[in-house]
């Protein structure tokens, strides 16, 4: 959320490189030197933590290589330094999201681990960000805590954002590979390729790798679980508050893709296989420029909120529900108001909330028309009459705001995450493991938004910028171990069992077996909340349609 401000770069990848020979590591306490596929990298330990910032996991796609698939890392002489994060993947400027550097050169993963030696479970983490804003570096995704409570290698990475990381065109097809589309996807499946390689010489098991991420990053645990050349190379995924892309409004179409690069080529006096030569702040700028407009002003119908992975038939085969569940143990998890992260401060989207019953029906419409463009206001009106109908039965505040708020969150979020847990339980050969995070932020922020399980998940939440936001209180600090210690649980044995959670069972629809993690009895198994609110998207044949 726009509380969780990116980390600046301070150091680019070719400078970090020196030749004198690895010291011995008895000479510098603080100095861990391992050899990965590339050549050797000097980290440094902080406690009980060696921290490795700024290893490349492919070159950099400069050049010829933007729009290309990614190339392994050029070997290298002597010892590289990686003390330092690198700049950010290129992106623009959102809303109440500060951006540090940022650049194409961007290609990085960070690694934290208890031991160089040893052979434990790597969670590999994909930040979110609407697949065009993020980091690995944010100060929210520091690995440490994680690393060393859990017993976890932990790697956070960049992937390639935006106009330069998911779009699709023939004319931009890769000589080498083939490859036209997906870039940022293309990145992920690189890092995971560099993550099994390398995991050794981290302390780490190749063998037992877990992808774990949140929004975008969640969604894209779960594609990348789907795609058949990575099948055996991930063990297990962690997919936290994923919105699937659909059409029309978080993928463009293949057509409507095709489209846009060729508008934003036409805007620069080029051809779109000349876009690898144009600067990258005007080719990104220019793609803005197509998605400026009003909804029904753009020249495209789809891409109408974010603008997500697209369908290519390689990277990203069909879209997620129509195709087979991930046929390995889920654990997934969502937050109970997603919503909160759109209409409370700070939002990356930042809107006035609704006052009064009209401008309540306006807010409700405008959210409608992203998933339906042909919408009119009668479903707006009965899409709150449900949900404020469905607030009064259960004793919940039904204000314009708040009803607001649900809306937004389950439309886009709650929704298809509580259905697709629902259908991987009937069709699924896998445990899937439920859990709704409902620890609620402080005011003025307001419920459980979208992201507030990362700073909870990495113990950043004690941070001073998010601690006025989620708290560092002795309950958040057990909050906090709770989840570290379920997210490794799993990653080691499949199953989110800890000491300090009741009997929790794997998803079944019917049955108690959702755990709610920060609520009034901090970890408590119960039927999956409010299902009331999910029966009206079901009942309009909201996409995507399980």
């Amino acid at each position: 959320m726009a509380s969780q401000p990116q980390a600046a770069g301070k150091r680019r990848g070719a400078s970090a490189v020196v030749t004198d020979p690895p010291r011995p590591r008895a000479a510098t306490a603080s100095r861990v030197v391992v050899r990965t596929s590339g050549g050797l990298v000097a980290g440094e330990r902080a406690g009980h933590v060696a921290a490795f910032r700024g290893v490349p996991y492919a070159r950099p796609p400069l050049g010829a290589l933007r729009f290309a698939s990614p190339r392994p890392p050029e070997p290298w002489n002597g010892v590289r330094e990686a003390t330092h994060f690198t700049d950010v993947s290129f992106q623009s400027v959102i809303p109440n999201r500060p951006v540090p550097p940022s650049s194409e050169d961007s290609l990085y993963a960070n690694v934290w681990t208890p031991d160089p030696g040893g052979s434990r479970p790597v969670l590999v983490y994909i930040h979110g960000g609407g697949w065009q804003a993020g980091a690995g570096s944010m100060p929210a995704y520091d690995g440490a805590r994680l690393a060393q409570r859990g017993g976890l290698v932990v790697v956070t990475f960049n992937y390639r954002l935006g106009a330069l990381g998911f779009g699709l065109h023939e004319d931009l097809t890769d000589p080498d590979t083939g490859h036209f589309a997906n870039w940022g996807l293309q990145d992920q499946e690189a890092l995971l390729r560099w993550v099994h390689a390398n995991a050794a010489a981290f302390g780490g098991d190749p063998g037992n790798i877990t992808v774990c991420g949140t929004s975008a990053g969640g969604a894209t645990a779960w594609q990348l679980a789907l795609l058949p050349g990575l099948r055996g190379l991930i063990r297990r995924i962690v997919s936290i508050s994923p919105s699937h892309v659909t059409p029309p409004a978080t993928s463009l179409t293949p057509e409507d893709c095709r489209t846009a690069y060729q508008a934003v080529a036409r805007r620069l006096g080029t051809t779109v296989a000349e876009l690898r030569e144009v600067p990258a702040a005007a080719l990104v700028g220019a793609w803005e420029e197509i998605f400026a407009p009003p909804l029904e002003d753009r020249i495209v119908g789809s891409g109408r909120w974010y603008r997500g992975p697209v369908v290519d038939g390689r990277t990203m085969p069909a879209y997620d529900h129509l195709l087979p569940t991930p046929g390995v143990p889920v654990l997934s998890i969502h937050t109970s108001t997603e919503g909160s992260f759109y209409t409370g401060p700070a939002s990356p989207q930042p809107l006035p909330a609704p006052r009064d019953d009209a401008e309540l029906r306006r807010a409700v419409h405008d959210v409608l028309r992203l998933g339906e463009p042909d919408t009119d206001g009668t479903l707006a009106d009965a899409c709150a009459a449900a949900y404020r109908a469905a607030a009064r039965d259960a004793g919940a505040p039904c204000d314009p705001r708040s009803l607001w708020t649900e809306i937004w969150g389950d439309a886009f979020f709650r929704h298809q995450i509580v259905r697709f847990a629902e259908r991987h339980a009937r069709l699924g050969t896998t445990p899937l493991y439920a859990m709704e995070f409902a620890h609620p932020a402080l005011p003025p922020h307001f419920g459980t938004p979208h992201e507030a399980t990362s700073p909870f998940l990495f113990g950043t939440h004690r941070l001073p910028q998010f601690a006025p936001v989620f708290g560092d209180g002795p309950v958040e600090r057990l909050l906090s171990d709770i989840l570290i210690d379920a997210v490794a649980a799993f990653a080691r044995t499949s199953a989110p069992h800890t000491p300090n959670t009741p009997d929790w069972p794997p998803f079944t629809p019917d049955a108690p077996s959702t755990l709610v993690l920060g609520g009034p009895g901090i970890a408590e198994v119960a039927r999956t909340p409010k299902l009331a609110q999910l029966g009206f998207w079901d009942a309009v044949g909201w996409a995507p349609r399980l």
